[in-house]
């Protein structure tokens, strides 16, 4: 069968918070089949256990953040999406995530820290058959008329895709590429999305700074763009990197259902608060998806089965 997914030993990292600037550490370790990912505020006294779910997302500006169920005057971890991301590119579904701040380090901007983290403590198959939430019809949602449209849309799809169109209004993010399809099932996520960073334009980081975020920013950890260029002076990771940490974000914001996708994505323009919003309207429509496993891996889409190679 296509089995579950956990990590072999615990890892650490050490980092700060993009936008409290703050310094953080993570202790990631394995966790029992059917547990799920779950994130434990051990600053707190007694710790706070806050699983992921669609439910438990509470805040979807600048970033995905969540509570225990959703409360939003509950104990928070902000930024989950990238080390998320890396757990879905990884295929781990059991792990425990212990966090001594409010919010996940952004380490380099993108997943492939989480990645080499993740691999480093190995990924060990556990005895009980993976969970898939196979879409069953077309959801989509929709925000803005004109220029100021957005939307989001799950097909049925025997696989996993995803499709981001972007358009900034930015000479210099309308020179790269705008349009990504990426599929889950190649087995190419560290290599061609984990290392896509955040970015941010200059007017817009000197606006969020103002009103206390991105305080622990900087070019270490994000690209910055101003009205012309990329300031970085290593330039970008990929000619399309923009678009392709539009897809990485996503990855992470579909992963807060519980169980990967078996579905086509595609978005234009959207972002966290969009991804959450077509995740909850998929999950209020029980007619709309059904959980199902694989007793056999020829029965699995191409590529699901495998394990990824270490680095």
């Amino acid at each position: 069968m296509v089995r579950q997914r956990t990590l072999k030993a615990l890892t650490r990292a050490v980092g700060v918070g993009i936008h409290s600037g703050q310094k953080v550490e993570l202790v990631l370790r394995p966790a029992a089949p059917d547990t799920g990912i779950v994130f434990r505020r051990v600053d707190l006294c007694p710790p706070v256990d806050i699983p992921v779910s669609a439910s438990s997302v509470c805040d979807t500006r600048m970033a995905t953040t969540i509570s225990p169920g959703g409360d939003p005057s509950g104990p928070k971890v902000q930024t989950i999406e990238h080390l998320l991301s890396a757990c879905a590119g990884l295929g781990l579904d059991n792990l425990y995530i212990d966090i001594n701040a409010d919010e996940v380090p952004i380490l380099d901007g993108s997943a492939a820290s989480f990645v080499f983290l993740l691999q480093s403590a190995g990924i060990e198959l556990q005895n009980a058959p993976k969970k898939f939430l196979r879409v069953k019809k077309t959801v989509e949602v929709r925000q803005g008329e004109g220029k100021k449209l957005m939307w989001a849309r799950l097909e049925p799809h025997h696989g996993y895709t995803l499709e981001f169109q972007i358009e900034f209004d930015n000479p210099a993010v309308a020179a790269t590429g705008q349009q990504v399809h990426f599929d889950m099932g190649s087995g190419l996520y560290k290599k061609e999305i984990a290392r896509a960073r955040t970015f941010g334009m200059t007017s817009d980081i000197e606006l969020m700074r103002s009103r206390g975020l991105t305080l622990g920013g900087s070019m270490d950890n994000a690209i910055v763009v101003d009205d012309y260029r990329v300031l970085n002076s290593d330039g970008l990771r990929y000619d399309d990197e923009f678009a392709k940490h539009k897809i990485l974000d996503a990855i992470g914001d579909m992963q807060v259902a519980g169980h990967p996708l078996l579905a086509a994505y595609t978005s234009f323009k959207g972002g966290h608060a969009l991804n959450n919003k077509l995740l909850r309207a998929l999950l209020a429509d029980s007619e709309a998806y059904e959980l199902v496993s694989f007793e056999h891996e020829r029965e699995a889409p191409a590529g699901f089965a495998q394990l990824a190679p270490a680095w």
